[in-house]
């Protein structure tokens, strides 16, 4: 089975673009049909201004939040990205590979670094380099297959450049992998701010569908959704993006097609209603198992250390196999006959 790689970084609540354009496709379709691999990328929280203790309550819920959502331990492989070292070892190397300007030309680095700027802030080094830490990530497990929404498809196209420059360098090491998008929902959209993906990074708002939010809440904040100043209910993502926002959330959470369920509402208040339903409905078996998982912090942390262990058998040999072939001398595992003892070096000390 071809492998994938998917990782989730705690730097927010998880909310239902998260769902709805990743963590639905690797419960439904990556691990019964891959080698699946799905990370909580903690690193990737620290490149930014934060709180210690928030990032570990994230992390933890995230997840947590991945087996309530139906990832199965028995079919795939879940951890924490810090609890294996080989992510940080390959970081280093890949970005010995990669170049300044590859990493200033990132549009997400630019937008982030823009925004910390006019917070009167400082930019740390590693929000430049986290993509290649990204690509380290996806690389030191042989990944064939990312999935990953349309906001990250740049990072990817990074990782098969650098893959491809390591390998002509330094002799053949790395999969070079490709990205899979999902076709609808791959980009939930804020509910206040259409022409914005909703994402968790941003605590606020009555725009952003959290997954543990009640059911009172969801229904509250799609009734209120944005809509347009067009009459009718058109799917038109350029021109009514409000309107296109709810139908494709609504086709993504009961199967349907935008453009389908478009012709059968004749106003928005339906449109919303029954969108909240199918959010609520949606949402209602993740939140039950997560309160369950809860109740059993032993069993989640049994499957991170499990999880750890999985990985690191898959990452060692590749990042083992970089670190050769880029010129570093391999660690000194025994001793030689004829090697002063300990003794003998503590004498001389």
């Amino acid at each position: 089975m071809a492998r994938v790689f998917s990782g989730i970084k705690p730097t927010g609540n998880l909310t239902l673009g998260n769902y709805l354009g990743a963590m639905r496709r690797w419960v439904e379709v990556d691990q019964h049909q891959a080698d699946a691999v799905f990370c909580v990328v903690d690193l990737h929280a620290l490149t930014v201004e934060h709180d210690p203790a928030r990032v570990r309550r994230l992390s933890r819920q995230a997840a947590t939040l991945l087996l309530a959502a139906g990832l199965d331990p028995e079919l795939c492989t879940v951890f924490v990205q810090s609890h294996v070292d080989e992510h940080a070892r390959l970081s280093y190397v890949l970005e010995c590979v990669a170049t300044d300007g590859e990493m200033r030309r990132m549009v997400q680095y630019k937008e982030k670094a823009a925004r910390e700027r006019e917070r009167g802030g400082s930019v740390r080094l590693s929000l430049l380099t986290y993509p290649v830490l990204m690509a380290a990530d996806i690389l030191a497990y042989g990944t064939d297959e990312v999935p990953v929404g349309d906001d990250q498809r740049q990072h990817v196209e990074l990782t098969r450049d650098l893959a491809v420059r390591f390998n002509q360098r330094y002799g053949h090491t790395f999969v070079v992998p490709r990205a899979t998008h999902p076709v609808v929902a791959a980009r939930v959209m804020n509910l206040q701010e259409p022409g914005s993906k909703m994402g968790k990074s941003d605590d606020s708002g009555p725009g952003i569908v959290y997954l543990l939010d009640e059911p009172d809440v969801v229904r509250k904040k799609v009734m209120r959704a944005v809509t347009d100043s067009g009459q009718g209910v058109v799917y038109d993502r350029a021109e009514r993006p409000g309107v296109a926002n709810l139908l494709e959330i609504l086709a993504a959470c009961t199967g349907g097609n935008p453009e389908d369920l478009a012709a059968v509402y004749d106003s928005y208040g339906s449109l919303k209603k029954d969108t909240a339903d199918a959010v609520v409905d949606i949402l209602k078996p993740v939140q039950a198992r997560h309160r369950e998982l809860c109740a059993d912090p032993a069993y989640v942390e049994g499957v991170l250390r499990v999880g750890a262990e999985k990985a690191r058998g898959m990452a060692r040999p590749v990042v083992d196999t970089a670190y050769r072939a880029i010129g570093l001398l391999p660690p000194v595992t025994g001793v030689a006959s004829g090697a002063p003892s300990e003794a003998v070096l503590n004498g001389a000390r």
